[in-house]
């Protein structure tokens, strides 16, 4: 059962069907027109390391003729493209932080902050911005982690080459500064979102990974806390489905 009102979208979502991904910022998609079209992709990282030509998507409308894609590409689904219920996997990271905004001025996150008086953005906090500062006593970061789909994925669903990844450094830095403000801050805490049904969060098993354990072990013994909030996408809105704390690495 979803908790608090959901995020809507200003129109329903597009259905099409993904083509190819040129680069990190563009996905070619089918959406029944005369030809292609040419959208953004909002997760600038690899997506579970997938292939997703050939995977139904849906697709938002920015209605501004100075984009130079208006579309974006919202969510891709593991299903076929003829399958009549599609789950989708949201992967727009550039939204995640609106989304969560919602939901804390919902009361929806209350489990992480406790009842919402004040939200501010984008505060500062050592060389970083932080996402959240909540009611003067919690720093709340979010992230949306895509390098893995952390969910069972069909067998006629390409893998891409494995690659190299040691891109965990920006994400360490915001745990030791989360850490470090608890000498002057009451709480601190990262929050998790995965826009899918999924197998509970673990780490990217990289390059990095020893490293990753060692800060997050450091952190956690700090005080700073980890969450994990599920989210559901359909064609009209995201819900928060579940929220909790992250024991397991």
């Amino acid at each position: 059962m979803a908790i608090g009102a959901p995020f809507r979208f200003s129109e329903p979502l597009r259905e099409g069907v993904i083509l190819a991904r040129p680069n990190r910022f563009i996905m070619d998609v089918d959406l029944g027109d005369d030809a292609p079209v040419r959208c953004h992709c909002p997760a600038v990282s690899r997506i579970g390391g997938l292939d997703l030509a050939g995977r139904p998507c849906l697709v938002s409308d920015s209605r501004n003729p100075k984009r130079k894609m208006p579309l974006t590409v919202e969510a891709f689904s593991l299903q076929q493209p003829d399958d009549a219920a599609k789950q989708w996997i949201g992967i727009n990271q550039n939204a995640s932080n609106r989304y969560v905004e919602h939901f804390l001025r919902e009361g929806a996150l209350d489990d992480v902050t406790g009842p919402v008086a004040e939200v501010r953005r984008e505060v500062p906090l050592g060389a970083s911005r932080l996402d959240f500062l909540v009611n003067d006593n919690l720093f709340l970061e979010v992230k949306t982690p895509l390098v893995q789909v952390q969910t069972a994925v069909p067998a006629y669903v390409p893998r891409l080459p494995e690659a190299p990844f040691s891109s965990t450094e920006r994400s360490l830095r915001h745990l030791r500064e989360l850490a470090a403000s608890l000498a002057r801050n009451e709480r601190a805490a990262v929050l998790y979102c995965l826009y899918y049904e999924n197998d509970g969060f673990r780490f990217y098993h990289g390059t990095t990974y020893a490293d990753v354990l060692a800060t997050v072990d450091a952190c956690r013994d700090a005080g700073v806390e980890l969450w994990q909030a599920d989210f559901r996408v359909t064609p009209s809105d995201v819900s928060l489905m579940r929220c909790y704390p992250l024991e397991k690495w």
